[in-house]
């Protein structure tokens, strides 16, 4: 079974669109026998993710630092909780069980891990596809600072090609069953 690591808000967010799209998410992972990876919490898009993923017979898998255990935010009813001495340990945990990296909305740990993720990608540490769900235009700054970056020379365009911004279920489906790793990062002198 492939597994999907979600990254998404602790929080709901204030527009009622976001956990529309979480919920078509987890449905959609649910559906087509895909696991869940994510941070293990019981609040927020991450609680109505699990929950929607669990409640339509799908796979969880939680991976939660010791230290959100202690405040007890731990999702309760998963097929797996892995706790971890720190968040450090945590990402790597789900980098290593997933085979796609979804980001949903969410705050600035969000936008860390999908961004670790898009960079262990480029020095061959991650080799799948990282995906900013880009509901209602959420992550349409972060995509044009690639854009930026690769106008800078600070990506190049074949690694741009690998960060996929996609506003439809459907369409990550395709990124998946198409996805090829870019070729490991070679440094100029």
């Amino acid at each position: 079974m492939k597994r999907i690591a979600v990254y998404c808000g602790a929080s709901r967010g204030k527009n009622p669109i976001y956990e529309t799209h979480a919920i078509m998410l987890a449905k959609w992972i649910a559906s087509h026998r895909y696991g869940l990876v994510y941070g293990g919490g019981k609040i927020g898009l991450m609680g109505i993710v699990a929950d929607t993923v669990l409640n339509n017979g799908g796979s969880v898998t939680g991976i939660i630092p010791q230290f959100l255990v202690d405040r007890e935010i731990a999702h309760p009813r998963l097929d797996q909780l892995i706790v971890t001495e720190d968040m450090d340990v945590r990402k790597k945990k789900m980098m290593e069980l997933s085979d796609c990296c979804i980001a949903l909305p969410g705050g600035p740990g969000t936008l860390e891990e999908i961004s670790e993720a898009v960079s262990w990608v480029r020095v061959g540490e991650n080799d799948s596809p990282c995906i900013f769900y880009n509901v209602n235009g959420y992550y349409d700054l972060v995509a044009q600072f690639f854009d930026q970056m690769v106008s800078e020379g600070f990506l190049t365009q074949e690694d741009r090609a690998k960060v996929f911004f996609i506003d439809a279920l459907d369409a990550i489906e395709k990124v998946i069953s198409s996805y090829q790793p870019p070729v490991v990062r070679k440094y100029a002198k």
